[in-house]
């Protein structure tokens, strides 16, 4: 028969062990439902639905996703800035937006910023951009049309064929253009890099056929024109 002293210390211990136990696998089982907080520091932020889909991401430019098509991610070729991206109810990318810039060492300064939401399974229906390359200097909002093909099937094209020499890789991609069709700017707002500003009104074909101008030096002007680009008609001031 155990000392009663020694039966105590193994009842006790057992004791501590369960309520530990408990303890710890409450904080796996019930989490907070909300969180008040005054600052977070944080590199990326995933907001999910319930069922673990994807619906927006905020990051910093070194852990920005690339592209994802119903919740897979493909390698984006060119994309690395900061900001947010929009996903739509199946985790396929939807638009987003990116910002930055910076002065060189050598004194000249760049700055953009980037607002865009898109068509199912394609790229930008709707973008809103403004550029700074030191003096040069572009804003512009645009509409564009897309054809009815996923982008998913020029991602695997280019995937199929990034082992081969680049001019290889352009007939190719020029090869499905054609046959499935290409991105067409439907109406282009813009301030531009000589400091006019212009609305230019496409056909379906992504022709100019309105096109509405400011001058640098003042000057307005409207043209209307032709599909290959002749001015059928046009408004300038009379001197």
């Amino acid at each position: 028969m155990k000392p009663v002293g020694q039966r105590f210390l193994m009842i006790y211990a057992g004791v501590l062990t369960a309520v530990f136990a408990v303890t710890v696998l409450s904080g796996f089982v019930a989490s907070p439902r909300s969180m008040k907080l005054d600052q977070l520091d944080v590199q990326r932020i995933n907001l999910r639905e319930p069922d673990g889909t994807l619906r927006l991401v905020i990051s910093n430019a070194a852990e920005e996703p690339g592209i994802l098509i119903k919740g897979k991610e493909y390698p984006h070729p060119n994309r690395k800035a900061a900001g947010m991206l929009f996903y739509n109810d199946e985790g396929t990318e939807n638009g987003g937006l990116m910002f930055g810039g910076e002065k060189s060492k050598d004194g000249s300064k760049r700055s953009y910023g980037h607002l865009s939401f898109d068509a199912y399974e394609q790229d930008q229906a709707l973008a809103m951009d403004a550029e700074q390359n030191g003096a040069q200097r572009e804003t512009s909002i645009r509409f564009n049309d897309y054809p009815d093909y996923s982008l998913l099937d020029e991602i695997q094209l280019m995937e199929s064929a990034k082992n081969l020499p680049k001019d290889q890789q352009q007939a190719k991609l020029k090869a499905f253009l054609d046959e499935h069709g290409r991105a067409t700017t439907r109406m282009r707002l813009s301030r531009n890099d000589d400091n006019s500003v212009a609305l230019a009104l496409s056909d379906a074909q992504g022709h100019p056929r309105i096109q509405m101008m400011v001058a640098p030096d003042g000057t307005p002007s409207i043209q209307l024109l032709d599909a290959s680009g002749k001015v059928m008609s046009e408004l300038v001031p009379k001197h």
